[in-house]
């Protein structure tokens, strides 16, 4: 479970990594998607594998609930979503999917934002678009993040940067992700195109899924804050 808590996977991923045979990793995702723990996306680079991710939001709700009902004393009591302590040394983030247009740019803004400027976070696409006019939208209604003067970049742009952690939203640009000087974490994120099926310009249509990709990140983005947090205070 460590391994799906960090980062998004495949089976096949978690069979190497567990060194248990597929069947019974198979199993016993299951017996954790029954139980609403894990859930499951089919790639969107190739369809025959699925990458599944751990829900860290009802876990933790789980866990609050069995310390209350043990005892009093040990109801617990998780820090504010998203803080970062001003001593934090400043951790360098990079986020990449196929077009740089709106998932990878939002998870940019809602992290240099939740973090006080103290995560130095960029994006970049394998394929870059213009920003798409929902992503503007929706951090701008929804999150009060003005991404009017971002830009669209290629992931060749920070190929001599260096990195503490490159995480990738999108099944397709994971597939051709570069190295990166330094070994930096890579993290996989399977966060759908928000504009994917809808018509070109059907902004009104594909809006509630910019919505729920941006809230999706923003959780996310908690966690990875609350990561760092951690591993800042050892």
């Amino acid at each position: 479970m460590g391994d799906l808590a960090r980062s998004d996977r495949t089976v096949h991923e978690l069979t190497d990594l567990s060194g248990q045979h597929q069947n019974l990793v198979s199993y016993h995702l299951g017996k954790l998607r029954d139980a609403r723990l894990v859930s499951a996306r089919r790639s969107s680079a190739d369809g025959r594998d699925a990458y599944y991710t751990a829900d860290l939001t009802r876990l933790g709700d789980l866990l609050a609930a069995t310390g209350a009902a043990l005892h009093a004393g040990l109801r617990l009591r998780p820090p504010e979503p998203g803080t970062f302590p001003p001593r934090a040394k400043r951790v360098r983030v990079l986020f990449l999917c196929t077009g740089n247009s709106a998932r990878s740019q939002m998870a940019e803004a809602l992290i240099t934002v939740r973090s006080g400027g103290r995560v130095d976070a960029r994006s970049a696409g394998s394929n870059p678009k213009p920003l798409h006019p929902n992503a503007v939208r929706v951090m701008r209604d929804e999150h009060g993040i003005d991404l009017t003067e971002h830009r669209s970049k290629h992931l060749d742009e920070f190929a001599r940067h260096r990195f503490d952690r490159v995480i990738t939203l999108c099944d397709r640009v994971r597939e051709v992700c570069p190295e990166f000087p330094g070994d930096p974490e890579a993290i996989h994120w399977s966060i759908p195109d928000p504009a994917a099926g809808h018509a070109d310009g059907d902004d009104e249509t594909s809006y509630p899924t910019f919505r729920q990709t941006a809230a999706e990140l923003d959780t996310r983005i908690g966690f990875l804050l609350a990561t760092l947090t951690a591993q800042e205070d050892r």
